[in-house]
C-alpha cells in the first residue's frame, strides 16, 4: 500500500506558502502523493500546479473536485493544464459532493446523481484521452477539442461509495478515493465491487484510495473525542452513514486511525489486507509530539 498525505487540513485557514511549504516537506520525506480536497476559498488544481514546482518527483491528487459546480469541458482544460505544470503527475479525483450543498450553494438540481456522473465521464474522459469529444446526454452536453501538447492524460478517480457509482468507476476510471470508510467495508463492499467491475470491462486493476484521520497519541479516547466533533457531519450525511453502517460505527472517530504506533501500525495494515492500494493520511493531531510520532510512524511504512 501506497502511503501518501492528505493536506486539505490546512484549508481551514488557507495559505498559500503554508501548503506549498507542506507538499514540499512530504515530498522531502520521501512520501509517495500528497492530496488536496476542493473545499473553501482557494483552488486545489492551481495550489497543486503552485507546490509541483517545489516538490519533484511527487504524486498530486484532488481529492475531490466536486462535479457539479464546474463543467467537464473547463475541468478537463484545468485538470490537463496542470498535469502539464506538474510534469504528468496529477490523479484528478472528482465526486459528486452532497445534495444539501449543490441544492442549497448552488440552486443546481441533485436529480439522478447517477447520470450525472455517467454523462460528466463521457465528456471528460475523453476530453483528457483524445483531445476531443462530441457527446449530448439528457443534462450535459460538450462538443469541441483540447491539445496541450507533449502531456499525457491524467488518470481520474472517482469517490464512489455505493454499488452503482462503484461499478462506474471501475468501468470507466483508474479507481475511487474514499474517505472515513472502514477496512471491513472496504474488504467486504468497495474492493470486490470496483474490482468485478473493472474485470468486466477489460480494465487493469483499480486503485483504492483510503483516506482517514490519523494520530499516533497516548490520550486515545481524548483524541477521539475531538475527532468525533470535528468530523460528525459525515454521520449525517446519506452516502457517508451507509459506509459507517457496513462498518458498524457509529461515526468518523470509529473508523479513524488513532493509538499507539503498535495500533496504529496494525490498522494501517489491516486497511491495506482489506484491498486499499493507497493510504492518504489526514494527520489529526493536537501537540508536537504527537504530529512528530504520527509523521515518523507513517515515514515507517514507506
Amino acid at each position: 500500500m501506497r502511503i501518501g498525505i492528505n493536506g486539505s487540513g490546512l484549508l481551514a485557514r488557507p495559505s498559500v506558502e503554508a501548503i506549498v511549504a507542506h507538499a514540499r516537506e512530504v515530498a522531502e520525506q520521501g512520501f509517495q502523493s500528497y492530496w488536496l480536497a476542493q473545499g473553501g476559498p482557494v483552488d486545489a488544481l492551481t495550489l497543486i500546479s503552485l507546490a509541483a514546482q517545489q516538490a519533484p518527483g511527487i504524486e498530486f491528487g484532488t481529492a475531490v473536485v466536486p462535479t457539479y459546480p464546474r463543467h467537464p469541458s473547463a475541468l478537463a482544460c484545468q485538470a490537463m493544464t496542470t498535469q502539464a505544470a506538474t510534469g504528468g503527475r496529477l490523479s484528478l479525483g472528482i465526486g459528486l459532493a452532497h445534495k444539501p450543498v449543490i441544492e442549497s450553494a448552488y440552486g443546481m438540481s441533485f436529480d439522478k446523481p447517477i447520470r450525472h456522473m455517467r454523462e460528466y465521464l463521457s465528456i471528460l474522459i475523453p476530453l483528457i484521452e483524445q483531445g476531443k469529444v462530441s457527446f449530448a446526454g439528457e443534462t450535459l452536453t460538450g462538443r469541441g477539442e483540447l491539445s496541450i501538447p507533449e502531456t499525457e492524460p491524467c488518470p481520474v478517480l472517482i469517490a464512489a461509495l455505493g454499488p452503482q457509482m462503484l461499478r462506474l468507476a471501475g468501468s470507466r476510471t483508474a479507481g475511487t478515493i474514499l474517505w472515513v470508510v472502514g477496512p471491513r467495508t472496504i474488504r467486504e463492499h468497495i474492493a470486490p465491487r470496483i474490482s468485478e467491475a473493472a474485470a468486466k470491462a477489460g480494465r487493469g486493476a483499480p486503485r483504492v484510495v483510503a483516506g482517514l484521520p490519523i494520530c499516533v497519541t497516548d490520550d486515545k479516547e481524548r483524541t477521539r473525542e475531538r475527532l468525533g466533533r470535528a468530523f460528525a457531519i459525515y454521520g449525517q450525511l446519506p452516502s457517508y452513514r451507509a459506509m459507517l453502517d457496513r462498518e458498524g460505527a457509529e461515526g468518523a472517530a470509529d473508523v479513524s486511525v488513532i493509538g499507539s504506533e503498535a495500533e496504529v501500525r496494525d490498522h494501517l495494515a489491516e486497511i491495506s489486507d482489506a484491498g486499499a492500494t493507497d493510504f492518504a493520511a489526514l494527520e489529526f493531531c493536537k501537540t508536537d509530539d504527537e504530529r512528530v510520532r504520527t509523521r515518523e510512524l507513517l515515514r515507517s511504512l514507506l
